[in-house]
């Protein structure tokens, strides 16, 4: 929370408590109005005194206590409520994974504010001063931005390695890897922020291509960040040489979807000397190919391997689940296509091989209709998956590990949702660099309080637990009769215990 002085069109100065936890600031008292400048700063410092006494009722409520007359001198001599939980447990995983090699107190705020409220710089500062007591000035949040790309970038990866080497046990020969986009609010494009094919759907904005490298379990590795018209094709090599060169990697299994897949990272695959396993498009594969594919009658579970070009292999797998889900998808394609067709909706704009649109065509000049031989066609291939790859491992761990880059797509959706990466305010490239580095190394203890929570066996998701650190506080009283001056952590319910229990912290 903090406390704003609005100034209205009369000439009256309004204080207001305004709650900047959420997406949107939201009002939560206007405490008085006026002209006097004396009475304003009143109204100040009682606006200063709701927040305490707002913070102090969440923490506990002293007119259920039995003695009245004692709680009463406790309540008077509060100096302190602080929001404890985050500090005491993701701080904790913080110095766990080695970022507490960068000695800067406003790194670790940072990175924990972003897993707690992940607000804009601007709004973040008003958080750590309202719940933690820290006054950190935007100019001096933005100078450290500038000095966390010059200075840390390569540090904060190197401890995620380290720390990830550790707990696979030193084994990390198989990595995912995937990009995504990540559009700004502003309209100007630069050397970096280019319009391109967006993912989020936000053609018109600018945007950046980010890079990200993941070992099994979805634990990060490495990034890079590409301009916004980058082929994400392009992305790959860049990153996962830097990456194999930097720790001296003699063997790498590199996993990629589809969407990566064309010949010329295959060729500099294969003359790099990396294993890989790429998502095959079996319906672009060569006649001979195909046909072979098509003449196999498959049972559920089931897969073939088949030689391709340059050494390669294809896998094809499938799946009975997977055959249903495609046959209602395709179905649900034809109806919104004939929805829109019957509606006059489709124009020739709207003929081209994206998703179900591959199913119109032209007839003569002007009409426009649906191939229904097409869309018949496609069912044959309604539940086969294919893998194109040259490692030499068995093709059921082959599949196996293909599907571990459902990780990956986790990892960009926890960025953009529980993080909120996205949208980005920045303009200079120094400090989207920065900003991309503290999600980043935010995510990486998001991973290891998932990590923590399933070995300790508790229901507790780590979304939840996020939720529930924000209700442990730290309180500290002064006794008015004796001075005494006394602190503690105020965690009343059995799961925020039980939390505190996991992270062996005995309050």
């Amino acid at each position: 929370m903090f406390i704003r002085r609005k100034t209205n069109r009369g000439g009256s100065v309004s204080i207001q408590v305004v709650d900047t936890s959420g997406r949107k600031d939201k009002l939560i008292r206007t405490i008085g109005s006026s002209r006097d400048a004396d009475k304003v700063e009143a109204l100040y410092k009682a606006a200063q005194a709701f927040i305490d006494h707002y913070h102090l009722q969440l923490a506990i409520n002293f007119t259920q206590a039995e003695d009245e007359s004692f709680f009463t001198s406790v309540k008077k001599g509060l100096k302190q409520i602080e929001m404890i939980g985050p500090e005491l447990i993701l701080g904790k995983l913080f110095d766990a994974v080695g970022f507490n090699i960068i000695e800067e107190d406003l790194f670790r705020h940072l990175v924990i504010s972003r897993l707690v409220f992940p607000l804009s710089k601007l709004k973040t500062t008003a958080y750590l001063l309202q719940y933690k007591s820290i006054i950190i000035e935007v100019d001096q949040l933005y100078r450290f931005l500038d000095k966390l790309h010059l200075k840390y970038k390569d540090t904060v990866q190197n401890a995620s390695y380290q720390h990830t080497l550790k707990i696979l046990e030193g084994n990390i020969s198989i990595v995912f890897y995937d990009v995504t986009t990540l559009y700004f609010e502003s309209s100007d494009e630069d050397d970096l922020r280019k319009t391109g094919f967006s993912k989020e759907g936000k053609h018109q904005n600018p945007q950046i291509v980010l890079g990200l490298l993941v070992s099994i379990n979805g634990y990060p590795l490495a990034y890079e960040i590409f301009e916004g018209n980058k082929f994400e094709g392009h992305t790959m090599l860049p990153v996962i040489e830097k990456f194999k060169h930097k720790y001296q990697l003699q063997k790498l299994i590199i996993v990629a979807d589809a969407g990566l897949l064309s010949k010329n990272n295959i060729d500099e695959l294969l003359q790099k000397g990396y294993e890989f396993i790429l998502g095959g498009r079996i319906k672009s594969e060569k006649r001979e190919l195909k046909q072979k594919i098509l003449s196999y009658s498959f049972t559920d579970g089931e897969s073939i391997i088949m030689s391709r070009d340059n050494d390669t292999q294809l896998i094809v797998s499938y799946a009975l689940a997977r055959s249903k889900k495609d046959n209602q998808n395709r179905e649900r394609g034809l109806k919104k296509l004939e929805t829109a067709l019957r509606k006059g909706k489709l124009s020739k704009q709207h003929i081209n091989n994206r998703g179900y649109n591959k199913y119109l065509k032209l007839e003569g000049e002007i009409q426009i209709s649906i191939d229904y031989n097409k869309f018949n066609a496609d069912a044959q291939w309604d539940g086969l998956k294919g893998y194109i790859t040259n490692s030499k491992i068995p093709k059921e761990q082959i599949i196996d590990n293909y599907k571990h880059l459902w990780q990956i797509e986790k990892a960009f959706r926890i960025s953009k949702t529980d993080l909120r990466i996205r949208p980005i305010y920045h303009r200079l490239q120094r400090r989207i660099e920065a900003h991309i580095c503290i999600a980043f190394c935010a995510y990486k203890i998001f991973k290891e309080l998932e990590r923590q929570l399933k070995l300790n066996k508790t229901k507790i998701s780590a979304e939840k637990a996020i939720d529930l650190m924000k209700t442990i506080y730290k309180i500290s009283v002064e006794l008015p009769k004796s001075s005494n001056s006394s602190s503690f952590i105020f965690a009343p319910n059995d799961q925020q215990q039980e939390l505190l229990k996991i992270f062996k912290l005995n309050i």
